[in-house]
């Protein structure tokens, strides 16, 4: 029988859309639920995302239950700095049924079209600065802190209705511990250059701190495959969502010559502390909560941000700065009593940036796929 598609414009009812996971990964004990409050923010129109941004919510429906879901978005930050004309959907999780992911990703592909859209990519939830790809190797281990997690089935389902792979990305597993002697050799010759100082953020200037961390992130990432800049509005939203949760110690500024030269953050896993809620902040799971974080702690990490300005990169004195980072984020996590850390995502044809986390003895342990298709 061929779902029914329904679509409920951003910023309307999506009890289906938020349930529906409940069923697709009934008998997965590596999901974890994303927060009901933190999913509707992103698909409010007063998000900062759809400042620049316009996007419809699907919901698949079949003998009365809902089957399926994604979304269908066009970020005119994209189309500004790449004129390609592309579209994404995102969000996207259904049954094990092609039908359902047809109807879905049809549903989106018409809609991206009626707006001059003439590719359609993801998925993306919502654009290169969230949640990125669909997973396709890694299922045996639950998703990190703003990675998504999906059932087998669902890549070759995106396969199957007419989409294409464009690109993978990589999710590293490192074990914090001792690291590498070349390694210990690269971070005491950048530890020893008198001009270069390391510090963590300070939490009562986060606001000027995440200005700074972003400034870097811009110029060192700038000619990477898909960036998009944070505008003024995203950067206010994630200082406000990183007062929640950010761990100072597993932050870090580097200065040359008194220049912010390369930045890294790192995230507490928050999954580990949400897991088991079921999406809903009741009381009684609201003192799970803060229990977790503030008591418990999570023992796991993602980097999420690492990276040095481009005019820093190809100084030979500095050649070892990357490595100088990594090493110092692996003592933090020891500080901080964190077992293993995620760097992710990294492009699978990004070889510089790959050969160094090997070098750090980083291993690929999760892999998440780019799709595409023309309109």
């Amino acid at each position: 029988m061929i779902a029914e598609i329904r679509k409920t414009p951003i910023g309307g009812p999506i009890k289906d859309f938020l349930n529906v996971v409940d069923y697709i990964y009934r008998d997965d004990p590596n999901y974890i639920r994303p927060l009901n409050f933190e999913i509707k923010q992103r698909l409010s129109p007063k998000h900062p995302f759809f400042e620049h941004a316009e996007g419809v919510i699907l919901t698949a429906h079949r003998n009365g239950y809902c089957v399926g879901r994604c979304t269908a978005q066009i970020d005119r930050e994209h189309l500004a700095r790449y004129r390609d004309d592309v579209g994404f959907f995102g969000m996207i999780d259904t049954i094990e049924d092609e039908s359902v992911a047809r109807g879905l990703l049809d549903t989106a592909a018409e809609w991206l079209s009626e707006r001059g859209m003439k590719r359609m990519r993801g998925p993306l939830s919502l654009n290169i600065n969230d949640e990125v790809g669909c997973l396709v190797e890694g299922f045996d281990t639950p998703p990190m802190v703003m990675t998504p997690h999906h059932r087998p089935y669902q890549g070759p389902l995106i396969e199957a209705v007419g989409l294409d792979k464009l690109k993978d990305l990589y999710a590293w597993r490192y074990v914090v511990g001792d690291i590498p002697p070349r390694a210990r050799r690269a971070h005491d010759e950048i530890e020893a250059l008198p001009e270069v100082k390391a510090r963590s953020c300070r939490v009562k200037e986060l606001a000027a701190e995440v200005r700074t961390i972003i400034d870097v992130f811009n110029d060192a990432w700038s000619e990477n495959w898909g960036f998009v800049p944070y505008t003024e509005r995203e950067l206010r939203a994630l200082v406000d969502m990183l007062k929640l949760i950010i761990r100072p110690e597993l932050t870090m500024i580097v200065n040359i010559n008194d220049e912010p030269a390369a930045v890294a953050l790192a995230l507490p896993n928050i999954n580990e502390a949400i897991a088991g809620l079921h999406g809903k902040l009741t009381p009684t799971n609201l003192a799970k909560l803060i229990w977790r974080i503030k008591v418990r702690g999570p023992r796991t990490a993602r980097l999420i941000v690492l990276g040095i300005r481009k005019k820093y990169r190809n100084v030979k004195k500095y050649a070892g700065l990357s490595t100088f980072m990594y090493a110092r984020m692996n003592h933090a996590g020891q500080r901080c009593g964190i077992d293993w850390g995620e760097l992710s995502w990294t492009l699978e044809d990004n070889a510089p940036v790959n050969v160094g986390i090997k070098f750090m003895g980083g291993k690929v342990y999760k892999r998440y796929r780019l799709f595409e298709r023309t309109l």
